[in-house]
């Protein structure tokens, strides 16, 4: 039959060569990657949690294996203009100008905060934020069965609580009412803070809150039905201070999670 007695023993016994062997290996690791992330990570974050532990393998290797394995991250779905502007509001400048890149050592020095809609079985739930540019960590949250100002001061006052900042940081948002309400603007002027705000209708002004949106809907809020609004709460909480802020590896961050970025930043400064 013109084979080789090689080739006949290595049929037989089922042997693999050694790169198809480093490829089942590399799968598992694959595997395990993507169950962490609960099947978020596509194969950049992937690539990049294998290279953090020492792991040296090409990107468009595990893009390939992911493939084959059947492994896919999660994309997320377009967003709606949930926006209700206050044409009686009083004009504020735009301090950002969709420049969102800050320096390293910047942070606490310019915040965007925006709300978002999360469907339950109880009626809406509305989340609202708070994020430093520079490290795109959420520093301030809250959630309410309403759309208020109280939500958005309460998210605001979270993060002032928890990051104390120089007087002089700027908040970025957009024209919703709640933002420019005199309410806000009250809390605001207490704490020394500039408030800036994006073009009507334009939701790039605001892309780091809205980006954020997308990742937590995809990630997160859109993978189940929940039933009742504290259980969407509870979700949120584990997902923003468990994952997001603490592990989720950021493209434009390095592949780093938030936490680790502020961790080096300081350690360098």
């Amino acid at each position: 039959m013109k084979v080789s007695r090689s080739a006949y023993y290595q049929h037989i016994h089922g042997d693999r060569s050694p790169r198809r062997q480093v490829d089942q290996t590399l799968t598992e690791q694959i595997t395990a990657v993507h169950e962490a992330s609960k099947g978020t990570y596509g194969a950049p974050r992937v690539h990049a949690e294998l290279a953090a532990d020492g792991h040296r393998h090409g990107r468009k290797r595990v893009a390939r294996l992911m493939r084959t394995a059947g492994l896919r991250g999660r994309c997320p779905r377009r967003w709606q203009t949930t926006t209700v502007p206050d044409p009686t509001a009083a004009a504020r400048p735009d301090l950002i100008d969709r420049d969102f890149t800050v320096d390293a050592y910047a942070v606490d020095t310019r915040w965007c905060g925006d709300i978002t809609y999360v469907n339950t079985w109880e009626g809406w739930l509305y989340l609202a934020t708070v994020i430093d540019l520079a490290s795109r960590r959420i520093v301030g949250w809250a959630v309410a069965d309403h759309l208020r100002t109280d939500l958005v001061d309460a998210a605001l006052t979270d993060a002032l609580t928890r990051r104390r900042p120089a007087s002089g940081l700027v908040f970025h948002s957009d024209r919703g009412c709640q933002y420019v309400s005199a309410q806000h603007a009250r809390l605001a002027a207490h704490h020394g803070i500039r408030l800036s705000v994006g073009r009507r209708g334009q939701c790039w002004d605001n892309a780091v809150a809205e980006s954020f949106f997308a990742t937590i809907k995809t990630e997160l809020l859109h993978r189940q039905p929940w039933p009742t609004r504290p259980a969407a709460q509870r979700a949120i909480f584990e997902y923003v201070e468990g994952w997001y802020n603490t592990r989720r590896r950021h493209s434009s961050l390095g592949y780093l999670s938030p936490a680790a970025y502020e961790t080096s930043v300081s350690n360098v400064a």
